[in-house]
């Protein structure tokens, strides 16, 4: 086999899940490859995750006796912030998890680049130029661009393992196919359905037995004397033995439901990518579905994505990365007041932590905890000023 035939060859076993249906003339058909990725209802789901994914704050944080803190280093800021040159880290973020989403069928691979020891930059790759190769059931090696690299050499991020080989993503281009090639073909039917001509709302039947009826000419002599006039809402005068005027209803989007079949499509896309129905055109917003949304759909994916960062980027056992988020969830300024509030007044926040949470500046003087006088340890509470006697007794 020649060079030339071995390329083409690979590059057929990469493409991405289409689909491929026989079109005829006169048939409402969808025509030739279409990859996943040209699926308006699907990549509006994937974008929504990979944006939110990428907008959370990456924390470097330390294990300590009183709990985890935040570290701020070279190290933190190269992470969070120029992860790679030339791009921004919600960019960076967004091009990796679209890619183990969609692209790469459940699979993204970064490739760290270190100089003299030092992490310099990390780079996000395409899913055509990566390759995965087993070793037995449990190892395996990723070729970038036809070279081989060890698990251990690479970022590798995972969703929705494989059946066989469990180090491997499988992503939902299997289930999303069926429904793709639906909405494309509802899509297909409503424009060649709104685009067709043949929707006439009149009919007029002539006597094809009259000679002037015989002709183009003469049919349209006939629409000039009878049917089309002057003046708008005057009424036709046309001869009762000659001509018969019917109005006819043209079959609309609702007899053929359309609209209800590409709802279900909609729905059935969301609920295999985890994201909510209004975020496809379904519905709408929904405060508590969102928050689930964040919880269930978007946590899971950053877990996963920060651990494999924390064992793979992190020597130190008391180090970990973490996303920030709860930063995504839409609590209304009521509720973080309401909240932060009583925290206050337990001493269990500043109040500058509590300006920080609603976006304001900090300011001298509130970063010291107080709490109200009444919130004593138990073993005190017979101490209270106003149970004490002058004497120093009490009121017992």
């Amino acid at each position: 086999m020649a060079i030339k035939d071995i390329l083409n060859f690979r590059k057929r076993s990469k493409s991405a899940i289409g689909m491929v249906i026989g079109s005829a003339d006169d048939d409402i058909c969808i025509a030739g490859y279409t990859s996943l990725d040209k699926n308006p209802e699907i990549m509006a789901g994937v974008k929504k995750i990979a944006e939110l994914i990428g907008s959370i704050t990456i924390h470097l944080m330390e294990n300590t006796a009183d709990g985890d803190v935040r570290i701020t280093n070279e190290l933190s800021r190269m992470i969070d912030i120029t992860p790679m040159p030339n791009m921004t880290r919600m960019t960076w973020v967004e091009s990796f998890v679209s890619t183990m989403l969609l692209h790469g069928k459940g699979n993204a691979i970064v490739l760290p680049h270190t100089r003299a020891g030092y992490l310099k930059r990390l780079e996000p790759i395409a899913a055509a130029r990566v390759a995965f190769n087993p070793i037995g059931w449990n190892d395996y090696t990723v070729n970038i661009d036809g070279r081989a690299y060890k698990p251990d050499d690479v970022l590798h991020f995972v969703y929705n393992p494989d059946k066989t080989y469990l180090w491997k993503g499988s992503g939902v281009t299997v289930q999303l196919k069926d429904i793709a090639n639906n909405l494309k073909q509802a899509a297909a039917t409503k424009k060649g359905f709104l685009e067709s001509k043949w929707k006439p709302s009149v009919i007029v039947k002539v006597d094809a037995m009259t000679e002037q009826f015989r002709t183009p000419e003469g049919r349209e002599k006939i629409l000039q004397e009878y049917i089309q006039m002057e003046g708008e809402g005057k009424p036709w005068v046309v001869p009762a033995e000659q001509i018969d005027v019917t109005t006819v209803k043209p079959l609309t989007l609702a007899d053929l439901a359309i609209s209800d079949s590409v709802e279900i499509d909609k729905k059935t896309v969301a609920a295999l990518l985890g994201v909510p129905p209004f975020l496809l055109g379904v519905g709408d917003y929904d405060q508590k579905a969102w928050n689930n949304f964040i919880q269930n759909t978007i946590r899971p994916i950053a877990i996963g994505i920060q651990q494999e960062l924390t064992r793979k980027l992190i020597l130190s056992d008391k180090w970990y990365l973490k996303f920030n988020v709860l930063s995504l969830m839409d609590w209304d300024l009521k509720t973080i007041s309401d909240v932060f509030c009583t925290l206050g007044d337990r001493g269990y926040v500043t109040g500058n932590e509590v300006r920080d949470r609603i976006g304001m500046s900090p300011r001298e003087g509130l970063d010291e905890l107080r709490i109200l006088e009444n919130y004593i340890p138990w073993n005190m509470s017979g101490l209270q000023g106003k149970l004490l006697q002058p004497d120093g007794g009490s009121d017992e």
